[in-house]
């Protein structure tokens, strides 16, 4: 899990990235950081790394309820940021229907891709929270 020096930076800016937007994030930021701290955890649970040249299924349920998520917030939200985050999370679970499909993408592309994506999903939180402070910040309400 946090075995290597990658994995444990990854982890750092994750918690940074997610008390940011609880700190200084507005609803839509924090419902969605919520999502993505569980959906980390429970990736983190469920994730058999003995089974890595095939679908991991749970993997998969996780990564489509944080789309559905995220494609409520786009949905019900004002701001553009939540599109960009749903626009990353769906190229993850695209990649995830490509593994299972049997379409034989090398492994490295694959985890290339979830991995990536999961940044830009961060990406967009952080600059969605970055935005809602400010614009607070401009009214004088903080």
């Amino acid at each position: 899990m946090f075995d290597t020096l990658p994995a444990q930076i990854g982890a750092v800016v994750i918690v940074l990235v997610l008390g940011f937007a609880f700190l200084k994030g507005e609803d839509t930021e924090r419902i969605a950081a919520g999502a993505y701290g569980l959906g980390w955890f429970a990736s983190l649970l469920v994730q058999t790394d003995s089974n890595l040249y095939s679908s991991q299924w749970s993997m998969m349920a996780i990564d489509v309820i944080m789309l559905l998520v995220l494609g409520a917030l786009v949905w019900k939200s004002h701001r553009t940021w939540p599109t960009w985050a749903c626009a990353c999370q769906l190229l993850v679970v695209t990649a995830h229907v490509l593994m299972s499909l049997d379409i034989r993408p090398p492994v490295s592309s694959y985890y290339s891709v979830i991995n990536v994506a999961g940044y830009g999903v961060l990406i967009a939180l952080a600059v969605g929270t970055f935005w809602a402070w400010q614009e607070r910040k401009a009214a004088g309400l903080e």
